[in-house]
């Protein structure tokens, strides 16, 4: 039996990556898809694990030859998902999860249909803001644009299948889990 993509969607800040690391460790049917970009590693982000880090003519080749299922700039750098890698899990039966922005998850449900979408949305823009100044890794005109951005994201949230709210973490991640287990039985 063929696998099933999950795409799980938030503003900067939101909860994602934490929520999205619950699960998997929750369920061993699903494998997170590694994005490629073109920024720099975080400190200790490691290559092949958070992403594939690499250069932007490397990015622009694999653009040219349709090596990705989706792909955008933002933040002045390339983020994409591998078809190869995603095509691979989904034919070996496996729930392949991506982490994407808004405008990839909409992208994806185009090229697998049956593609499931999870929104984490803040339980407001200013909880965000708070969030994103706690957690101190931007630049000021990088803060900007994650809440310009976030802004428009939120108004794509009516678009994904399911919505969780993250006000607090421990409930985000039981009704992530929830949707989880509704996916994999297939209702």
């Amino acid at each position: 039996m063929r696998g099933k993509v999950i795409v799980i969607s938030a503003p900067s800040g939101s909860g994602k990556t934490t929520i999205v690391k619950y699960l998997l460790s929750e369920f061993p049917e699903l494998i997170f898809s590694v994005s490629a970009t073109t920024r720099k590693p975080r400190k200790g982000e490691t290559h092949g694990k958070e992403y594939f880090f690499i250069s932007e003519e490397e990015f622009k080749k694999k653009i040219e030859e349709n090596q990705f299922v989706e792909w955008e700039k933002f933040y002045d750098y390339y983020y994409g998902t591998l078809r190869d890698y995603v095509d691979k899990n989904l034919d070996e039966g496996k729930f392949v999860v991506l982490e994407l922005d808004v405008k990839g998850a909409l992208n994806i449900k185009k090229q697998y249909p049956d593609a499931e979408l999870i929104f984490i949305a803040p339980p407001s823009i200013e909880e965000l803001k708070k969030r994103l100044i706690q957690r101190n890794t931007e630049t000021e005109e990088d803060f900007k644009k994650r809440i310009e951005r976030a802004e428009m994201e939120m108004s794509y949230k009516d678009k994904f299948d399911y919505v969780v709210i993250n006000d607090n973490l421990d409930e985000a991640k039981q009704n992530a889990k929830k949707i989880i287990e509704n996916i994999i039985r297939g209702g």
